[in-house]
């Protein structure tokens, strides 16, 4: 396979916190103090106990250490910039991402400690939140490479990344130690020439015309993705 001509690449520039606006969210820098209480009741009480098995941080027992957690992801700089998912019409938070690893030189960057509540979790908004960060990455600033990671245990991360359209790449075996667990990490990129089919696929199946009366998908994002030119 022929190799980019990149004689002329410069460095990008670095992500920014400015706001990114879609129809069902907008997505801001977290700011625990202000966020909290509406994550707490998304993902932070014991309904959501499954979202900490993965996380670097967490569970949580009561709201005190939630917030303390939330103060912590929030402190996670300069290569960690997380942001919480707000329901557009609410303005109640819903859910975390981050931006990650972030490569100015390379141009790459990877979205991870994502943290879903009910609101998000198979749901267009969360997909629409995957989107926009994306588009950020790629459309906004031009990099040529957006990671996702995880234990290749958690199996729901791994459809997840194969459904957004990532690219399984490889597991790193033995990577690393994660509350007393062995964690071996699965890798997953999409690349600048692959973001204009996938980022189509997926406008294509946020369209209100893809679900039914119900609220149902007519098409699988998979499927839409696949059709793309």
């Amino acid at each position: 396979m022929s190799q980019p001509d990149l004689s002329a690449w410069t460095p990008r520039q670095p992500l920014s916190f400015t706001p990114m606006e879609g129809r069902l969210v907008r997505i801001v820098e977290l700011d625990a103090d202000v966020h909290w209480r509406d994550l707490w009741v998304a993902f932070g009480s014991g309904r959501g106990a499954d979202v900490w098995h993965y996380m670097p941080i967490g569970p949580f027992s009561d709201e005190v250490s939630f917030a303390a957690g939330m103060a912590a992801l929030q402190a996670r700089r300069p290569d960690w910039m997380p942001f919480a998912i707000l329901n557009k019409a609410t303005g109640k938070a819903m859910g975390t991402a981050s931006y990650m690893r972030i490569d100015t030189a390379s141009g790459s960057a990877e979205v991870g400690a994502i943290a879903y509540g009910e609101g998000l979790k198979r749901r267009p908004a969360g997909t629409e939140t995957m989107l926009l960060m994306a588009r950020r990455v790629f459309d906004e600033l031009g990099y040529r490479r957006y990671e996702w990671k995880c234990d290749a245990s958690n199996k729901a991360s791994v459809r997840a990344a194969e459904r957004f359209g990532f690219t399984y790449e490889g597991t790193f075996r033995q990577h690393m130690v994660v509350k007393g667990r062995n964690r071996d990490t699965a890798w997953f990129s999409i690349t600048d020439t692959e973001w204009p089919r996938i980022s189509a696929g997926m406008a294509c199946w946020l369209a209100q015309e893809n679900f039914d009366a119900a609220g149902r998908q007519r098409q699988s994002l998979r499927d839409v993705i696949a059709a793309q030119p």
